[in-house]
């Protein structure tokens, strides 16, 4: 009589972390709330609520995160923003 056997199959899947970014607007003096808010909708793909509220952060604190994700993306938002000049940096989100 033959020995039956158990084979066990372990399934190994992998996750691909990927460290998120901020997009930061910085305020300024020459742009209107309407363009900020605007090129927000444009970069962002926020609502115009959100994009609303991040204008005024940035005109009451200097400066606001309008956009965290993966580091292509943020430079891709920021460039959007850049069209206008409005000023952005992007970093490493803690």
């Amino acid at each position: 009589m033959a020995e039956e056997t158990e084979t066990s199959v372990m399934d190994y899947t992998s996750t691909l972390i990927i460290d998120p970014w901020n997009v930061i607007l910085l305020n300024d003096d020459w742009h209107t709330f309407d363009e900020v808010i605007l090129q927000l909708i444009k970069a962002a793909k926020c609502t115009s609520q959100h994009a609303s509220k991040i204008a005024w952060e940035a005109h009451t604190n200097g400066e606001a995160i309008c956009y965290t994700g993966p580091r292509e993306r943020c430079e891709h938002v920021a460039s959007i923003l850049g069209e206008i000049n409005l000023g952005a940096r992007i970093e490493r989100a803690t």
